[in-house]
């Protein structure tokens, strides 16, 4: 039996989960190129869904197909650097082509979760995606870390969107112990 299928379908519908929220709409990048976008993004700190608690290693892969949609990869180590490795496949849909920053991610059809890029830095090393609600936030890069001037930065950011800073957890990459490795 699948166990990833049920799962998923949890995990889709607590994403979608409508909140009545006072926040005013997230500000949003203004214009995100596709094509730069796509490719391996680590994740750096979160405020973690129930899915995302205790994971390492966490990398968001994109690739834009022909048809518009993203395929997307979320592959991490559950428990420890060196944990059992787990990878999802959620599919992102643009939902808002004048920006590119709205998107909205499928774990299960028919069923698209909420994905705001809200911020991209000019050169693609740096996003920050968020939801309207508030509730979840990822902070990721390019490379599996950040200075922590860059990391200083990207919190001022997500703290003036209306998250709550105090919730975001750091996500650790690397292995556990290079002399475990031999």
């Amino acid at each position: 039996m699948n166990r990833a299928a049920p799962l998923a379908a949890f995990v889709a519908l607590a994403l979608c989960a409508c909140r009545q929220d006072s926040h005013p709409p997230l500000a949003l990048a203004a214009d995100v190129d596709l094509e730069r976008f796509m490719g391996d993004w680590y994740v750096i700190a979160n405020i973690p869904t129930w899915l995302e608690r205790d994971v390492y290693n966490a990398v968001e892969s994109y690739r834009l197909d022909s048809d518009g949609s993203i395929d997307t990869t979320f592959t991490f180590n559950k428990g420890a650097l060196d944990g059992p490795p787990k990878k999802y496949t959620p599919r992102g849909f643009v939902r808002d082509a004048s920006t590119n920053a709205v998107w909205g991610m499928q774990f299960i059809w028919p069923v698209q979760a909420d994905y705001r890029i809200v911020y991209d830095s000019d050169r693609y090393e740096h996003t920050i995606v968020g939801r309207e609600a508030r509730d979840y936030v990822w902070i990721m890069a390019r490379t599996p870390e950040i200075t922590n001037s860059d990391y200083q930065a990207l919190l001022a950011i997500v703290e003036r969107q209306g998250y709550d800073t105090g919730k975001l957890r750091r996500v650790p990459h690397g292995r556990k112990n290079e002399s475990d490795a031999q």
